[in-house]
């Protein structure tokens, strides 16, 4: 037996409750389920998500017995108006929308007063005893279906609506006479014919079919594509319909339609909120078509409405258990709901709201907790785009940091430094960030690279200090010679002003309004809440004391992950770090060596002040060496100069022996080379002198009675063999160094894991290591063998594939037609990836990488302490798998400390709930 794809609802019955969202989509689930409960909502019927795939499977058609269903539904739905659609004298007219399982706001049209034609409009003239409501209505059928179903332009009907107000001397709509409406009709269609090349369909029961599948085929229109990808909602879902007898907002006077929040969606205060206007249908106001009147003018009126909105705000508040959005109409002073959801609200306005309805018992902590969402955190942490704000969008990359930030371009850190001195906000753009560029982050307001990923160290830094950061944005050309970059036909030089948005990726051209969210005392509420539910401990990626200080303050347990090579990017330490790269001997790598002790020493004493006794995990040196000399390229460029312009020999030579050096140091794949452990195998001086500076800062700050916990993390280790022989060194100088400063220091050796050698060998090399720490950036560079600076290239094409025809590789266009090969019909290319790996954890692979590793090394070494310090630690997704794999804690930028203790808190309540189920 098929099962049953069309459900009716009105009469205060209803076949479909809000338990079929995945059947029905969330819209149409909502509005039976309020007409199941008594509410005053139109009658109608809905066609499920189901009959969408068979219409996609079927090309373009649905199967009879879908059809007969629905001819059954509108049978229902005329039984219960009285009216039938098509009949001249008492026409019943429908609205047509589409209802997808997730909400896409804006993405997607509705169909207004469908079942009109030239002789139906004459019958509603005559029962309403309105010619020019009658008119009005068809007016606005025509247009709507014209622009939805048959993919005419809005705008040339809205310039045909223009010229004749402005010929008759009208301000709006209601000027307008019979005659008038009536000639715009005749223009409409007349209009409809020329783009479209046909008549517009007069048979109601055709105008229905088409409509229904112009609402399947919304689904692949590219605002919903760009929405759906946007919000990550998946492709293959799709949408179901809503067919609903229509009610009339512009029947006069005494109606109106609006919109109705039951909280402030901006502050979260629990007072009424919206828009409706007066004689008016519900797309004006949706889209913004008509200036509305606030709400509370509702109250003088439509008193009646207001009293019965409110009540049913409170009502369905406790059956959904969330602040709540509604569309509604009033027809001839008496109020019908057209649609339910869970309402749009600023970050702050949704940690306010959940906190009071806790107090108000609609909420308890958990369900409170689960109503939240940790991506709404970063929106309390950094400055954003406003939303009213019209914006320029000259070309989009990564979203490698978030937030928004506005200034003028600059293309060196030399620029930066003078800009921003003069008290200039600064974006530097580049190619590619170098180690020069990185002393002038802190200053600059954002950071905008043509080239690198995600997790390149620029994205890394930049999420760390919490600076706005788009990167990989090859749509620009970045010509730092000349003081330029081009994005399409834009030719931007240096001082021009630009804004980044941090969060999408979008490059923006001039200087656009920001806004800064307040942090409120609901925030720290549900935070509070959650670190009383998590198991899951969060540290912080930090190297400065600043940034310490930055992620104490967000609730940090420790520091996860001290990068030491980020200290030697200072100006004065880079000079010094160059020498003992250059060094020709031993002797000459020692003397730098000592020059490098007491600078790291007290970067160490710092970060332990600020840390208070909570752990601190510090990574030897790991980058190849060339990374801290000039590039190649540049050297060259330089050493001509200087012989051009007959340069001091000497200073030439200098030049000519540090481009030997990098050429000597150059390797194929850097990455892969000499760096890691490997550097510390090779050179163990380098080992000494940071272990040494470790555990003399860690006595110092002893003796001042603050309580140290070093942990000190052996880079890039594949062989126990390596993890051993740098083991060795490192409790040989602690030993000697607590001897010489007659202290005991409590710490722990542990390993980086982040090569397939190091886990499936976890288990010898937990023998030796007492943590391991998963550096989830490299581990997923080495599983999937893509370089994470370069997978920009080819990533998003991997994420967007869904977009493309699978014969030729063009991009779909409606209908599923290919615009390059000119074939119907087609299915879809299947994405390659669902996600960018490099921000949101390839569970399947690397996670699995990571489970096998902690089975492993805990199999050897029970008590085996287990972390994450790859940027995947502060994004939400990987932080549940983490909590639900048994790590112990994961580490993540200062900046991203309260989204990973909210997504530990949700996955902590998720496990529970779960739990609970089973035992039932």
């Amino acid at each position: 037996m098929k099962s049953k794809l069309v459900y009716s609802f009105g009469g205060g019955k209803s076949e479909a409750d809000i338990g079929m969202k995945n059947l029905f989509g969330g819209k149409g689930a909502s509005l039976a389920d309020m007409a199941g409960q008594g509410l005053p909502v139109p009658p109608g019927f809905l066609i499920a998500v189901r009959a969408h795939q068979l219409f996609c499977e079927n090309r373009e058609k649905l199967p009879t017995d879908v059809n007969r269903e629905i001819e059954r539904g509108l049978a229902r739905l005329e039984k219960l108006t009285g009216r039938k659609l098509g009949d001249p004298k008492n026409p019943l007219l429908v609205s047509v929308r589409p209802s997808a399982c997730f909400a896409m706001p804006g993405t997607i049209n509705t169909v207004l007063n469908l079942g009109l034609n030239d002789k139906s409009v004459e019958g509603l003239a005559t029962v309403s005893g309105s010619a020019r409501f009658a008119y009005s209505c068809y007016c606005r059928f025509i247009s709507l279906f014209a622009n939805v179903v048959l993919g005419v332009p809005i705008e040339p009907f809205l310039q045909i609506l223009e010229e004749k107000k402005r010929d008759v001397g009208a301000s709006d709509e209601s000027g307008l006479g019979d005659g008038d409406l009536v000639d715009i009709c005749r223009k409409y269609k007349a209009l409809v014919k020329e783009r479209h090349g046909k008549e517009l369909p007069q048979v109601p029961a055709v105008q229905l079919a088409m409509a229904r599948d112009a609402m399947f085929r919304s689904w692949d229109i590219e605002s919903a594509r760009s929405y759906r990808k946007l919000r990550k909602i998946p492709e293959e879902t799709g949408t179901g319909v809503i067919v609903q007898a229509m009610v009339f907002g512009n029947a006069g006077k005494d109606s109106a339609a609006g919109v109705w929040f039951t909280r402030n969606p901006s502050t979260g205060a629990k007072e009424f909120c919206g828009e409706y206007r007066v004689d008016s249908q519900g797309t004006d106001m949706v889209a913004g078509l008509r200036t509305p009147s606030p709400i509370r003018n509702m109250k003088k009126e439509f008193p009646k409405a207001y009293d019965q909105l409110a009540r049913i705000s409170g009502r369905l508040e406790k059956r959904y258990k969330t602040v709540l959005s509604f569309e509604f109409t009033i027809e001839k002073n008496a109020l019908y709901m057209l649609r339910v959801r869970q309402g749009e609200r600023s970050a702050a306005a949704a940690f306010r709201m959940v906190v009071d309805m806790v107090k108000e018992k609609i909420l308890t902590r958990e369900e409170a907790l689960l109503g939240v969402s940790a991506r709404q955190v970063e929106q309390l942490l950094h400055p954003v785009v406003d939303p009213e704000a019209k914006v320029d969008v000259i070309a989009a990359g990564l979203p490698a940091s978030p937030g928004a930030a506005t200034g003028v371009i600059v293309f060196s850190a030399d620029k930066a430094m003078e800009r921003a001195m003069s008290g200039k906000d600064v974006i530097l753009v580049r190619r590619e960030i170098s180690p020069e560029d990185i002393r002038v982050m802190e200053i600059v307001s954002g950071i905008l690279t043509e080239k690198g990923g995600m997790t390149s160290h620029t994205a890394v830094i930049a999420r760390q200090m919490g600076k706005t950061c788009v990167t990989g944005c090859e749509a620009i050309d970045v010509d730092e010679a000349t003081g330029r970059f081009i994005a399409g036909t834009r030719v931007l030089h240096e001082g021009d002003e630009i804004t980044l948005n941090g969060a999408s990726g979008e490059v923006i051209f001039g200087k656009v309004p920001l806004t800064v969210p307040k942090m409120t005392g609901a925030f720290g509420v549900i935070l509070s809440w959650g670190d009383s539910v998590r198991r899951l401990k969060v540290r912080a990626n930090v190297d400065t004391p600043r940034d310490a200080r930055v992620a104490r303050d967000f609730g940090a347990e420790g520091i996860g992950l001290c990068r030491t090579q980020h200290m030697f990017f200072s100006e004065d330490r880079l000079s010094i770090m160059r020498e003992l790269i250059l060094a020709a001997t031993k002797e000459e790598r020692d003397a730098a060596l000592a020059r490098l002790l007491p600078m790291q020493r007290d970067d160490f004493k710092k970060l332990y002040r600020e840390m208070k006794g909570h752990p601190v995990k510090i990574r030897l040196l790991d980058p190849p060496l060339n990374e801290f000399l000039p590039k190649r390229a540049d050297l060259l460029v330089e050493i001509a100069k200087l012989e051009f312009s007959r340069a001091d020999r000497t200073l030439i030579d200098e030049k000519r022996m540090v481009l030997a050096r990098v050429e000597e140091l150059q390797e194929i794949n850097p990455m892969l080379g000499m760096r890691g452990c490997r550097l510390g195998i090779c050179f163990p001086e380098i080992t000494v002198m940071q272990v040494k500076a470790i555990f003399e800062a860690a006595c110092e700050a002893a003796r001042e009675r603050i309580a140290v916990r070093p942990e000190i993390m052996v880079p890039l280790v594949s062989l126990v063999s390596e993890m051993r022989a740098q083991k060795d060194i490192i409790r040989q100088v602690a030993d000697e160094t607590m001897k010489r400063y007659k202290r005991k220091i409590a710490y722990s050796v542990g390993a980086m894991i982040e090569v397939p050698r190091a886990i499936i060998t976890a288990g010898d090399i937990a023998r030796e290591a007492e943590f391991f720490s998963f550096g989830t950036n490299d581990l997923t560079q080495t599983t999937f063998g893509f370089s994470r600076d370069d997978a920009g290239k080819f990533i998003q094409n991997y994420l967007s594939r869904s977009e493309l025809c699978q014969r030729c590789g063009g991009k779909l266009e409606k209908n599923l037609s290919c615009a390059s090969c000119e074939a119907k019909y087609l299915r879809k290319a299947e994405n390659i990836l669902e996600s960018d790996v490099f921000h949101t954890l390839d569970v399947e692979g690397v996670g699995e990488f990571i489970r096998l590793a902690a089975e492993k090394g805990r199999s050897v070494r029970p008590n085996l302490k287990l972390g994450v310090c790859g940027e995947h630690g502060g994004e939400p997704r990987s932080v549940e798998f983490f909590d639900r794999v048994g790590l112990d804690y994961v580490s993540c930028s200062p900046y991203s400390v309260p989204v990973a203790r909210l997504a530990a808190a949700q996955s902590a309540l998720r496990r529970r709930m779960e739990g609970k189920k089973r035992k039932k």
